[in-house]
């Protein structure tokens, strides 16, 4: 599983929350998406890697501009870390 953070530019409201939701919802491959008002951040869990175009082309459509990638973290099932053990 793969979480990526991107920065959306624009959003003031609810209304700017649900339209990017659903619009990064349909993207093929994507399986959860958050969205983040105070950081107007939003965040898409998928499967694999998505490509960035996408999301974009998304975010364009539901009326904001993709501000560009903040993170990208893979899930490795099963694992867990700590500040003093790392990950096992």
């Amino acid at each position: 599983m793969t979480v990526a953070t991107y920065q959306v530019d624009g959003m003031t409201c609810g209304h700017c929350v649900s339209a990017v939701t659903q619009e990064v919802g349909k993207v093929t491959g994507v399986s959860g998406v958050e969205v983040d008002l105070a950081n107007g951040a939003v965040t898409v869990t998928s499967a694999a890697p998505i490509d960035v175009a996408l999301i974009d082309a998304a975010v364009v459509e539901a009326g904001y501009e993709l501000g560009g990638k903040v993170e990208l973290l893979p899930q490795v099932s099963g694992s867990s870390c700590c500040g003093s053990g790392g990950c096992h």
